[in-house]
């Protein structure tokens, strides 16, 4: 029996992440997918893509970038995935295989993607239209897998968003509640339907029309181990563990704060307007900074906390990709809501380290922190 896989959101990532994953897997002969891709927004300047998903010679993904310090590129040829479908135009279809054929939920509907307005909350919701929100639709379309007598369910989401899993699972049962429904449907998720709580990591830089992507070669998938919850499938980047935080913690504080510290010192000096991380490195001096704080100010404080062969690691794996030859990254992207990103990365280590024995020295990202708290 195929494990098919209903995937909700069209967008490049997850083309060049989970359905690459998936491809890889079945041409090592797992049992996994197909997969059917929802567009669930209703944008009409996503047709094209949407029907292009139904290509049986599938789609390309170039994966370009820096490997062990050496340029590395290949291009795959994506079959994983056999349809796209509108939930607007195909909502009947959707809960059709939703209810018949689903074993796995994929998601990535962006930061704002568990947004539920109020009046969504309501009988309405099991009325027939289709619910405007994701969390709406999916809540839709696990009562009508409940009316069908349907089997259990894993929900993998993608989204940037702390807890995903949790906090998808918190509002697909609050509208559970809201809707109406018999409280069995309610004990139905709680035994059924497993909402995971992952982490992604690639940076996925173009898109190829109509369907297709460019990414860095380094790619990761993390998923938290909870009682029930098995590995569809395989793969070199999908790692199950009993704890997210060391992934979040490395990719936080030193990929991410990285960029910012990169973006405090173009800002800050006048740099190119269009620079890119790339560019903003070529810099020997900068370089030689970057290197020095993460030598004498990040590393050390994960050796405080118990993380030092993975800190050391990640870093290297983390300069390759900034030095990607392949990928143009704006540092003025990456410098958009500095101040928050600023708190968020570097604020949050100084607070994670502070105290703990062996905790080093923070004088570069004690004097970032403390330029922007004085405004």
């Amino acid at each position: 029996m195929s494990v098919r896989i209903i995937q909700f959101g069209t967008s490049r990532f997850l083309q060049a992440h989970a359905d690459l994953f998936v491809h890889e897997a079945r041409e090592a002969g797992q049992d996994i997918g197909p997969i059917a891709i929802v567009q669930a927004s209703g944008s009409g300047d996503r047709a094209g893509r949407v029907a292009a998903f139904g290509r049986p010679e599938g789609y390309p993904v170039r994966l370009r970038g820096m490997v062990d310090g050496a340029p590395c590129e290949r291009e795959v040829q994506v079959r994983s995935v056999d349809r796209g479908l509108s939930a607007v135009a195909d909502w009947e279809a959707i809960k059709a295989l939703f209810a018949a054929e689903a074993r796995l939920v994929i998601s990535n509907m962006g930061d704002s993607g568990y947004r539920v307005a109020p009046e969504e909350a309501s009988p309405a919701l099991l009325a027939g239209a289709v619910p405007a929100s994701f969390p709406g639709k999916l809540t839709a379309l696990l009562h009508h897998r409940w009316s069908a007598g349907g089997g259990k369910l894993t929900v993998l989401p993608c989204e940037l968003i702390n807890r995903n899993g949790e906090v998808l699972g918190a509002q697909v049962r609050r509208l559970a509640a809201a809707s109406g429904a018999p409280a069995a449907f309610a004990g139905w998720i709680d035994r059924s339907v497993i909402f995971a709580t992952t982490l992604v990591d690639r940076i996925v830089s173009e898109p190829i029309e109509p369907i297709g992507a460019v990414a860095e070669p380094y790619a990761l998938w993390a998923i938290e181990r909870q009682p029930g919850l098995e590995l569809p499938f395989t793969h070199p980047s999908v790692v199950l563990t009993d704890d997210l935080e060391p992934f979040e913690r490395l990719k936080l504080h030193i990929l991410n704060l990285g960029h910012t510290v990169l973006a405090e010192i173009w800002a800050g000096e006048g740099r190119p307007a269009g620079e890119t991380v790339r560019e903003i490195l070529a810099d020997p001096a900068i370089s030689a900074r970057l290197t020095a704080l993460y030598a004498d100010e990040v590393v050390p404080g994960f050796c405080a906390c118990g993380m030092a062969d993975e800190a050391r690691a990640y870093v290297g794996v983390t300069l390759d990709r900034f030095r990607n030859p392949f990928l143009d990254h704006r540092i003025a992207d990456i410098a958009q809501n500095h101040g928050v990103k600023i708190e968020r990365r570097i604020g949050a280590f100084l607070d994670w380290i502070a105290g703990r024995p062996g905790a080093p020295a923070t004088p570069v990202l004690a004097a970032i922190l403390a330029r922007h708290a004085a405004g």
